[in-house]
């Protein structure tokens, strides 16, 4: 498998340099060659790199010593700055998304960030950021990018993604009961496929009474609400490409009936998937807090 989908940009606008600007991003998949980026041998001054494994197995040298990448794990570095990345031997290819930014609140951000979680992160696949950064991918593909304002934009939104994963999410998961917390990661992550209450319970280890008890306590909602709500916000995204279908929708979000899909999905937002789609009298969401 080969995937070489990088971009770069160099537009005028001062304020990219006061707020944040995108250097670079792409979606790369390197095997069987040599791949090593030193970090003192570059000369992107002001950057910093964000790059997240999605697949196989890379390398990091920070600071002496050397750090595996596997797939959910991502690096956040300074150009320029004392580390090295790199395709290891071991290991036969490595499949990741990056995003170089650079700007006063992309430095600022670095710093915070890499002082409270270190340069060594951890996220789902699912997780804002990198939702973002392939919908990044996306844009560039089918659009393109206008303006030098639109990619300051998508920087910006970059750095609050980040921002509000590491500092509100993952801090209110890690407060929850270490039962609950492992299904929402669950539900999180398996959204798509056909799980049922059974499957939810037999992940928390704990009793059907118990978990349902618990996770409405600490959740206030039911887990196959909960699960509802993260379906349906899903879908929200999907929904704005018209070439899937309501059918292709629903079978990606985890419902096998399409009719059904759309029953739910009504009874939460008052309109059906196909009203939500072609309606013009109402701005369509990426995200919506349903009670």
């Amino acid at each position: 498998m080969k995937i070489h989908q990088t971009y770069g940009f160099k537009l005028k606008g001062d304020y990219q340099k006061r707020v944040a600007g995108i250097h670079s991003i792409g979606r790369e998949c390197r095997a069987d060659e040599v791949y090593r980026w030193d970090g003192l041998e570059r000369n992107e001054h002001g950057r910093i790199v964000f790059q997240y494994t999605l697949d196989g197995q890379g390398a990091i040298e920070l600071h002496g010593q050397t750090h595996t990448l596997h797939k959910g794990q991502a690096f956040l570095v300074q150009l320029p700055s004392e580390h090295c990345y790199y395709l290891p031997d071991n290991s036969s290819h490595w499949e990741f998304i990056y995003i170089t930014l650079y700007g006063q609140e992309a430095l600022h951000f670095f710093h915070q960030l890499t002082e409270s979680h270190g340069h060594l992160l951890h996220l789902e696949t699912t997780a804002r950021p990198i939702k973002h950064i392939f919908h990044i991918l996306e844009r560039i593909e089918t659009t393109g990018i206008e303006h030098a304002y639109e990619i300051s934009g998508y920087a910006y939104t970059f750095l609050m993604e980040c921002m509000q994963y590491f500092e509100h999410d993952r801090k209110k998961v890690d407060k929850l009961p270490l039962a609950i917390a492992k299904t929402i990661t669950y539900i999180e992550e398996r959204y798509h496929e056909d799980l049922a209450l059974a499957d939810l319970v037999e992940v928390s280890g704990l009793s059907k009474y118990h978990f349902t008890r618990l996770f409405h306590k600490t959740v206030n909602d039911t887990p196959i609400k909960f699960l509802t709500k993260i379906r349906i916000n899903h879908s929200l995204e999907l929904l704005k490409n018209k070439q899937l279908t309501i059918e292709e929708v629903a079978e990606k979000v985890g419902y096998t009936n399409a009719n059904y899909f759309s029953k739910v999905f009504k009874s939460l937002l008052d309109v059906t998937p196909s009203e939500y789609r072609n309606s013009k009298s109402f701005m369509p969401v990426n995200h919506i807090f349903i009670d």
